[in-house]
């Protein structure tokens, strides 16, 4: 990939556009030539457990941005039916990434339509713990922290704030 001083736009190998920048943790981009994050892959496609285990591992680390990657290619592949969950659980991702940046309405507002995603997926026939995923307690989790985040209006920290998937351990 070209570097954008260049004029040249970042492609990937197929010809798409892609910001070949450096990422830090939280996903923003970093000058060229930054030591950054190393990048999710995309497009994996991964068994609902891979899934589970693999975002919950990109939380605990603080990078709740890559943790919305996998989520997001669990939500393009994975059967129809399920799109809503993987769908609202990549905005949980995400809605802690604009809160951990200090984004205090995009942040309340992605974890509050993730929370209402993951319920109507489970009140849909999908039930409260599909995959073990604690759909309840995300929820409620994702509820508290957009109303601590507009209440403090301040960031939150990654690690700090980081959900469990399948509750408390």
């Amino acid at each position: 990939m070209e570097d954008a001083g260049t004029g040249a736009r970042d492609r990937d190998t197929e010809g798409r556009a892609r910001n070949a920048r450096p990422r830090d943790g939280l996903g923003r981009p970093l000058p060229y030539g930054a030591a950054g994050v190393e990048r999710q892959p995309e497009g994996v496609v991964r068994t609902p457990a891979e899934t589970v285990a693999e975002a919950q591992a990109l939380l605990d680390a603080g990078k709740p941005f890559h943790a919305h990657e996998v989520f997001e290619d669990a939500w393009k592949s994975g059967p129809a039916a399920e799109r809503t969950l993987w769908r609202g659980l990549a905005q949980l991702s995400v809605g802690l990434t604009h809160a951990a940046r200090g984004n205090v309405t995009g942040g309340a507002r992605l974890l509050r339509r993730g929370a209402g995603a993951v319920e109507e997926w489970a009140a849909g026939g999908g039930g409260p713990r599909p995959y073990g995923i604690d759909v309840d307690g995300l929820a409620r989790w994702a509820r508290e922290l957009a109303g601590r985040v507009e209440d403090g209006g301040g960031s939150v920290g990654a690690v700090a704030e980081a959900p469990r998937l399948r509750g408390a351990r």
